[in-house]
């Protein structure tokens, strides 16, 4: 899996990339936790994703936001990092041009700025939003909803409680042929803490599930 370094809107950005071994492999980008509370690409849920969809023949990247690591900049409160995530989508189909689709999944801070990506290219046919605050933070431009896709969220998170983001996604406007699925990980904190395996099962099952139907070369 090599490092990679790419150009990013306020300087270089650090990642780690693994290439398929088709041509024409959809691609698939991860992003992390809140910068400033010890979101990193090493996450290890962000770690879990990555490999996920590089194991189903993807063209996987996962990065540091402005200011994590070795990337440069500092935090900007997520304008800046939406335009990181731009230019980390930009730096994976210029290595992959004859790419089909896309798919985007972000975990907590890194699901609002996906999500947010994914309403500005229209080539992302697929989403995984881990513990998204949408009690936090305003998901209300996901009107409609572009792509089908898949929220996780564990029973017993306190930083966005169930009960509360919940009802915020479900209101969320689906154009007709888009599905938007909830999962709940019983048990499950808002950090997955002993609960990684249950989630990264979750989501294998719904890839796999989208995947089989819609892109059998890269299941």
């Amino acid at each position: 899996m090599p490092e990679v370094i790419f150009a990013g809107p306020a300087g270089r950005l650090e990642g780690r990339y693994q290439a398929p071994k088709q041509r024409g492999a959809p691609i698939a980008i991860v992003l992390h936790p809140h910068p400033q509370f010890g979101g990193t690409m090493n996450n290890q849920i962000v770690y879990n994703l990555f490999y996920t969809f590089a194991n189903r023949g993807f063209a996987a990247l996962r990065f540091n936001f402005r200011g994590v690591g070795r990337s440069q900049g500092s935090f900007d409160h997520g304008a800046g990092e939406l335009s990181d995530a731009a230019a980390a989508l930009d730096w994976v189909q210029a290595v992959n041009p004859e790419a089909r689709a896309c798919w985007i999944a972000g975990v907590s801070f890194g699901s609002w700025i996906g999500m947010q990506l994914l309403m500005r290219r229209p080539e992302v046919e697929g989403f995984i939003s881990i513990a998204a605050m949408a009690n936090r933070y305003d998901f209300s431009f996901l009107a409609p909803c572009p792509s089908s896709g898949l929220f996780v969220h564990g029973s017993e998170d306190r930083v966005a409680p169930a009960r509360e983001v919940m009802p915020v996604i479900e209101k969320v406007k689906t154009q007709k042929g888009v599905v938007i699925e909830h999962q709940i990980v019983e048990g499950a904190n808002h950090f997955f803490d002993g609960k990684i395996d249950e989630l990264t099962q979750t989501v294998e099952t719904y890839l796999d599930k989208r995947l089989g139907k819609k892109d059998e070369a890269a299941a």
